[in-house]
């Protein structure tokens, strides 16, 4: 933990299920746990999971230009962005790379809460802050417990009045076990879900009261890194896991755009004058790659980082990968050439002294509609 300079309040929870807290963007991480973590990718699909996601960075924007800082800095047209109501976004630099993405929380007329990764989006919001009339506050006070699945909105729905009405990517002000929160319908799992914003001082109480209420319901405590497999069926992806900063290219700089990620949904139609826009445009239809999905014969997964082939050559590689006994496949994530990205093409994934056949396969693999996500009532 020799990098880490933030703490979550609930460090000594993971450490007691057997987590090195393991760093991730500056915060010991609940890694891994001493226990299956099938079983928590299960119950995140059939029931629900509790999870310390406060490694997410957030910062406060406030002021008359806030709304100015952040159209500059990501690809949303804020203006249709109303209070109690969130959105995805990406953030690119001078080049039209990304460099990260986050969610934008609308609070008010003036008043915004970026929530994004490990990428430049501090960096890229405070550079548009400058010398503007805004205040920006990075909050590591404020924890993220988050709660995925199914059954979350039932057991939410005990403590929590109206909490069914809260629709996808929107956001309430509210009380917790008569703790302050806001509560805001998103998540990472491609399941109905909430992530639960609580002060430090509150984490704990919170954490404790779902892990012991939630058990005779299914409940239970999931690894941050059970994400992985969830978002291998569900087309998440996780900067720089699935980018060219892990994978360089042969002859160039680090640095992807948002038509070879799958990600052009991000910027607002017709949006122009964010950083990186004009190369954007420019770099449409000028893909070096595309992420595509794999899907797999057999139930062995392939390891991270896997070399993808073609006709036996190297044309890929596998970002990661998992299998679903719960679903029926065994299915991944892929850098590969834009000619392969079409369904059915034959493909091998190279791992260690075997050679796994697969196809390659539009994603999402898991909900293709997105209905569980974006359940109403």
């Amino acid at each position: 933990m020799i990098a880490s300079w933030r703490f979550s309040a609930l460090a000594d929870r993971h450490r007691a299920m057997g987590s090195n807290l393991e760093d991730w963007s500056g915060m010991g991480t609940a890694w891994t746990y001493d226990k299956d973590q099938k079983e928590e990718y299960e119950a995140i699909r059939t029931k629900a999971g509790v999870m310390d996601v406060s490694g997410l960075k957030k910062v406060h924007i406030s002021g008359p230009h806030a709304q100015y800082v952040i159209d500059k800095a990501t690809t949303r047209n804020i203006e249709k962005l109303k209070p109690g109501r969130s959105t995805y976004a990406t953030m690119l630099n001078d080049a039209g790379k990304f460099v990260d993405d986050c969610v934008i929380y609308r609070m008010g007329p003036h008043s915004f809460m970026v929530v994004h990764g490990s990428g430049a989006g501090h960096e890229q919001l405070a550079m548009y802050a400058a010398g503007r009339n805004v205040v920006m506050m990075f909050d590591d006070d404020l924890h993220d417990i988050s709660l995925q699945g199914p059954l979350a909105v039932e057991y939410l729905e005990k403590h929590v009045p109206g909490i069914r009405d809260v629709i996808y990517f929107s956001h309430i002000q509210t009380t917790l076990f008569g703790k302050p929160v806001m509560i805001s319908r998103t998540g990472y799992t491609g399941e109905r879900g909430y992530e639960i914003f609580c002060r430090r001082q509150d984490a704990v109480e919170i954490w404790d009261t779902i892990v012991a209420e939630g058990a005779e319901m299914g409940i239970i405590p999931t690894r941050f890194t059970t994400l992985d497999w969830l978002r291998a069926e569900s087309y998440l992806l996780f900067f720089p896991y699935d980018n060219s900063e892990m994978y360089p290219f042969e002859d160039e700089a680090p640095g992807d755009t948002l038509w070879e990620l799958g990600l052009d949904f991000t910027v607002s139609p017709g949006k122009t004058g964010f950083r990186g826009a004009e190369e954007h445009y420019r770099l449409k239809g000028r893909e070096r790659f595309k992420i595509y999905g794999v899907k797999l014969e057999g139930t062995e997964p392939a390891p991270e980082g896997a070399v993808l082939l073609k006709d036996g050559e190297p044309v890929g590689v596998v970002t990661i990968c998992m299998n679903s006994e719960l679903n029926g496949h065994t299915v991944g994530i892929a850098r590969m050439p834009v000619d392969c990205a079409v369904d059915g093409t034959p493909l091998t994934i190279r791992a260690g002294d075997k050679e796994l056949p697969c196809v390659a396969h539009s994603m999402p693999f898991y909900d293709v509609d997105k209905k569980r996500r974006t359940a109403k009532g």
